[in-house]
């Protein structure tokens, strides 16, 4: 349940992490009625490996890690941080999810479950192509993050080859 005084930051932390442009309050508020509020602990699972995502996740405060391998040998491959969408590959093309998303401290999730993103698609959909588009640049956020690390270890190993 999103209280009154959730949904005043959460109107802040969106107007501070969205384009002003893309999402105005009154649009803001209007989502905020399809999605609740989840709080999880240090190491807790937000979806894992071989799920069909049923969720968009919106990191409110916290930070996630993407993993790969088993639960004795995982191996982190990326991180998200508070202001950043979570789970929309699986989301959107409807696939098993090939990472695990962990919290790696103290987290505050906004969720979109499917059946109430189906809903929004029909009555607000501004709110649908906005989200889309926050999709987009939440995408391209994690995949910029990604090729600087493999870059740099790229870079790594070759220097160490020298």
């Amino acid at each position: 349940m999103i209280t009154d005084s959730d949904r005043a930051q959460l109107i802040e932390f969106l107007s501070q992490h969205t384009d002003s442009q893309l999402f105005t309050a009154r649009e803001v508020n209007a989502f905020l009625d399809f999605c609740d509020l989840m709080s999880l602990k240090t190491n807790d699972i937000i979806a894992d490996i071989g799920e069909v995502g049923e969720s968009l996740y919106f990191l409110l405060e916290g930070e996630a890690r993407l993993i790969v391998g088993t639960a004795n040998q995982e191996v982190v491959v990326g991180k998200i941080p508070a202001g950043e969408m979570l789970g929309e590959m699986s989301f959107f093309d409807r696939k098993p999810r090939n990472v695990r998303l962990r919290a790696s401290k103290p987290t505050r999730l906004l969720r979109l479950p499917r059946n109430m993103y189906n809903r929004m698609r029909l009555e607000y959909p501004v709110l649908t192509v906005l989200l889309l588009e926050y999709a987009v640049i939440s995408l391209d956020n994690l995949y910029r993050r990604t090729s600087t690390d493999v870059a740099q270890l790229n870079q790594y190993i070759y220097n160490i080859g020298k």
